[in-house]
């Protein structure tokens, strides 16, 4: 990351015995835990709330400003670092707050730069972690939501969107509460690990005391020489379909909501879905490939010869059998009519502790106008879906993502001006 400019603001240097003194409490860790590392930053004289524009000179940078939200349709990065936060206030006029403090902050990490300027003060906390010092942008976007339970906790239940409720159970699924919703939600992706994770830590940092993470899931996608379609740990090509992100008028079919306060943004649909690797290892790539309804190298469905080739899901042999089984994750995806835009990260956490297997798979990551499209596909794989034997559906959450932000504004003000 680039320190910013040291001439836009003045640091004041105080001791640690003056910070305290102005917070009013007896400890840094609880001054920070009880106001936030913004209200500290405002106690020592920073402005953490001064606009900021995006950067013209920042090499590998992704614009924050616009009509729609970074991370939805930006080219897929390689790494995510996904977190799901429950707040820890009770009022609208909180969470605007944190708003108005978050929207300058998050411009200045898409521009490369830090949190706030550094201090040399060592008696006192520094206003960014520092581990991305030295690293540019990244092409870092990050992507904030709301979740249902936002609403009801705020007590502003009337501007919860109709469309905006936890997902149904599906069949097959074995959620696990720590991996289960949650009241708001950051996504971070960046080119650089460690740029998105940093993101994250940073905005959550300087929101303590109102904001805790609930779950969080690292991820990281890989691309083919030349680009093309990532594959995920099974080896398949994944996002084949997808709506083409520079097709405006399809993405208004499928991906932006067009009213109300959420005009311009859309909803985020994240499962944690563990693969089991070991099952599918001792599978023939016959079966793999009849799991999906897709060959793995070419990535093209049953019955054609190219990844992007178009299919007839009701297309039978001379038999009378279906090309592509009906039985497949193609197949019954397809038969559902039902379309989404996917932004998938593999991940590897380790090992399972009671029997030593991969915990790995995939944070499937959708976005939709409304989270009905996502629960449509999901009715239709059903307990039918031959992936079943490979997958168990860990986590779940649901989030309406804001409109874009434009300049003189901040993130969310649509939801304000509806109150």
């Amino acid at each position: 990351m680039i320190a910013p400019n040291d001439e836009k603001r003045s640091i004041k240097k105080i001791s640690r015995r003056d910070m305290l003194k102005l917070t009013g409490i007896g400890a840094a860790g609880a001054a920070i835990g009880a106001s936030g590392l913004g209200g500290v930053m405002k106690a020592m004289g920073y402005d953490v709330s001064e606009p900021v524009a995006d950067s013209t000179t920042a090499s590998n940078k992704a614009n924050f400003y616009g009509k729609h939200q970074s991370g939805i349709t930006t080219p897929v990065q390689t790494n995510i670092y996904f977190a799901s936060l429950d707040v820890l206030f009770s009022t609208k006029n909180d969470l605007q707050e944190l708003f108005k403090q978050w929207t300058p902050l998050v411009v200045r990490l898409m521009n490369g730069e830090l949190m706030v300027d550094l201090t040399t003060n060592t008696r006192i906390p520094t206003g960014d972690t520092g581990e991305a010092v030295g690293l540019d942008a990244s092409n870092l976007t990050i992507t904030i939501g709301a979740g249902p339970s936002l609403f009801d906790k705020l007590s502003i239940q009337h501007l919860k969107p109709a469309e905006l409720e936890d997902l149904p159970h599906f069949p097959k699924d074995q959620l696990q509460k720590e991996f289960t919703g949650g009241d708001l939600c950051i996504q971070a992706c960046a080119d650089d690990p460690q740029v998105a994770f940093h993101a994250v830590r940073n905005l959550v940092r300087a929101a303590s005391g109102k904001v805790q993470i609930k779950w969080s899931q690292a991820g990281f996608n890989s691309f083919p020489a030349g680009g093309g379609t990532p594959l995920n740990l099974f080896a398949f090509k994944d996002g084949t379909v997808n709506p083409a992100i520079t097709d405006e008028k399809d993405l208004n079919k499928v991906v932006w909501v067009d009213k109300g306060w959420l005009k311009g943004g859309t909803y985020l649909v994240a499962r944690k879905i563990q693969m089991h690797l070991e099952t599918w290892d001792r599978t023939s790539l016959k079966d793999q490939e009849a799991t999906f309804g897709r060959y793995r190298d070419s990535g093209a469905p049953f019955g054609k010869t190219k990844e992007f080739d178009d299919f007839d899901v009701e297309a039978k042999d001379s038999n009378g059998d279906y090309i592509m089984p009906d039985t497949s994750h193609v197949h019954l995806a397809r038969k559902s009519g039902a379309r989404i835009l996917r932004r998938s990260y593999s991940y590897a956490s380790g090992v399972m502790s009671n029997t030593g297997a991969h915990d790995a798979g995939l944070i499937f990551i959708s976005f939709q106008k409304d989270p009905a499209q996502f629960t449509t596909v999901q009715n239709s794989l059903g307990r039918l879906d031959k992936m079943n034997e490979y997958v168990t559906h860990r986590g779940s959450a649901v989030f309406a993502c804001f409109p874009g932000v434009q300049k003189g504004s901040y993130l969310g003000e649509a939801l304000f001006n509806a109150l």
